[in-house]
């Protein structure tokens, strides 16, 4: 070997010695547990103290089967569907307002952001005092302004999950508010003064420097906020418990409920498996849509 090619390669030991320790924890605590739960999926291992045996796709068969899944699936896709544009929507526009606030610019980004560093548990549990359909002070707001019958919330099957958005858009939207109000604080100012001589508006700037220019960073809060759409668990565990019925049990609670409660944990391995395809998936879709609307 050559003195400059081995010199190229000492050149990367310092750098490969740095990310030697994240690399072991990334295939300690994500990598290994994530092949072995998809070797598990192809078992029907049922605990800890129980010899898994192979049994090939029979779980996914089972799966696609079981309406309890399908009724999951559902629910989660639905919730998906609501949380995610409702977040962005609240995210960006106090994102916005904010840029614009001169004093207690701090406060307020402190106000929206606390309700996500909450405990997830307390949130839940006042949540759930708020929305009770008897006594909460939602309901007496609701038959204050006129409505006589108000939603009996997470008590019908047809409002419960609705109610568990309204709890989540409310902690989460503060968090990408934050990423937001980066990115437009990123954007450089003399676009705004360019656009101001050429006699745009507040609205026509928002429209074509703010949205373009804040792309790259929407793109972003949407990979996130659809990843954690589908990680939605301890708000249906504490306020709902997957009820009334089947109408808020979702995805990763439904994966809960085979492997620790059923101790199918080769099912629920199937469960998850499944659930980490149809993020990759979606992922890989926005990854292909970014070039026709992300802007760099």
């Amino acid at each position: 070997m050559s003195s400059k090619r081995l010199l190229n390669l000492r050149s990367y030991i310092p750098g490969t010695l740095f990310i030697l320790p994240a690399f072991a924890l990334f295939a300690v605590f994500i990598f290994i547990p994530l092949v072995y739960g998809i070797y598990m999926s192809f078992t029907d291992y049922g605990g800890f103290n129980v010899k898994a045996n192979f049994i090939g796709l029979d779980n996914y068969i089972s799966l696609f089967k079981d309406d309890y899944f399908l009724v999951s699936l559902k629910n989660n896709l639905i919730y998906t569907v609501l949380f995610v544009p409702l977040t962005m929507l609240l995210a960006l526009l106090a994102a916005v307002a904010l840029n614009g606030v001169r004093h207690l610019r701090k406060f307020f980004r402190m106000s929206f952001y606390f309700p996500y560093i909450t405990s997830m548990v307390s949130i839940a549990i006042v949540w759930g005092l708020l929305f009770n359909p008897l006594s909460g002070p939602v309901n007496q707001i609701l038959k204050a302004v006129g409505i006589a019958n108000p939603p009996e919330w997470l008590m019908s099957s047809k409002w419960a999950l609705l109610a568990i958005v309204i709890v989540a858009v409310w902690k989460s939207f503060g968090y990408y508010m934050i990423i937001l109000l980066a990115g437009i604080q990123g954007i450089p100012e003399h676009l705004y003064e360019s656009a101001k001589l050429d006699g745009a508006n507040k609205f026509q700037q928002f429209i074509y420097i703010t949205l373009p220019s804040l792309s790259p960073t929407l793109f972003m809060v949407l990979i996130l906020t659809i990843i954690n759409s589908f990680q939605v668990f301890d708000l249906v565990s504490v306020m709902t418990d997957g009820g009334p019925g089947r109408s808020t049990n979702v995805l990763v609670f439904r994966i809960y409920q085979e492997a620790f409660i059923n101790y199918q944990m080769g099912y629920a391995a199937a469960m998850s498996t499944v659930l980490f395809i149809i993020i990759m998936v979606i992922s890989l879709i926005q990854f292909r849509l970014e070039k026709k609307w992300v802007t760099y």
